[in-house]
């Protein structure tokens, strides 16, 4: 009788078309960016191989009183390794700080709609916050291309500057503001000629606070420059059967888990 693997199963599943469910990933490591922002990397494939930027990952705490799952954003891939940034703003967030190198933690993803990146442009990054992680995974993705493709990060921090060293390796130009200093807004009229007069027309990609956001949907409009946005949404299951994280817009209640979380400025009725 011929022996039948876990990785046979799954190799016969996906060659069936179907994903995958919710399973458990080992921890390769984990450690602190910055004063309570964190750092975790998981081996998953699955996610390797099909994550596009914007998706997400549900993580489930081990503690069974907290029955729902946390979605993060992937921010690195490589080989195997899915790398994940998030800051404690909980009990779920908390509990995964702790966790170390040979730690196990289930996983379910990817999940929800990438950033539509099919254009040969000049992708402008706008992050703030934990918004931040999303835009460094699409900064991977779109420095691997050969056709002309630029990208400009534009990140806004509370204080620390924890991202700026991860983004440089795959930007050509790397702009970042603190409170103390600015937005991303102010950022953006500084960089406004050189976004101009580009090789490349800009698309600016955004995730982070929804007034962040909604002020660079601004600023992109008047311009006419195009934009899309990742939404930050509290969320219960991340495939859209719970209807935890609608968002009103102009076509009526829209799920963020299921139809986005990118969505265009259009689409959210943001343009000024």
């Amino acid at each position: 009788m011929p022996t039948v693997t876990t990785q046979t199963v799954e190799r016969q599943a996906a060659e069936a078309g179907r994903k995958p469910g919710r399973r458990t990933d080992e921890v390769i490591a984990a450690s602190m960016l910055s004063e309570g922002i964190y750092e975790l990397v998981i081996r998953d494939s699955y996610v390797a191989a099909t994550v596009q930027p914007a998706q997400f990952v549900n993580l489930y705490p081990a503690d069974a009183t907290m029955a729902l799952p946390r979605p993060f954003g992937v921010a690195k891939v490589e080989g195997d390794d899915v790398t994940l940034i998030y800051q404690i703003v909980g009990a779920g967030t908390q509990e995964f700080s702790g966790l170390t190198a040979g730690d196990t933690v289930d996983v379910l993803g990817p999940l929800g709609n990438p950033f539509d990146t099919g254009k040969t442009a000049n992708y402008v990054l706008v992050g703030g916050g934990l918004g931040v992680p999303p835009l460094l995974y699409a900064a991977q993705r779109l420095s691997e291309r050969d056709d002309g493709t630029q990208v400009t990060s534009v990140f806004g921090y509370r204080d620390a500057r924890f991202a700026d060293g991860l983004v440089r390796p795959y930007a050509d130009a790397t702009h970042s503001i603190t409170n103390a200093d600015g937005n991303v807004v102010d950022l953006l009229n500084d960089i406004e000629d050189e976004l101009g007069h580009g090789s490349q027309k800009p698309i600016i990609l955004s995730c982070g606070p929804t007034p962040m956001m909604k002020a660079v949907a601004a600023w992109a409009s008047k311009r006419s420059i195009p934009a899309q946005f990742s939404l930050e949404a509290r969320m219960g299951c991340g495939y859209g059967a719970c209807v935890a994280c609608v968002v009103d817009t102009p076509q009526g209640r829209l799920k963020v888990c299921k139809d986005g979380p990118v969505f265009t400025t259009k689409q959210l009725g943001w343009e000024a």
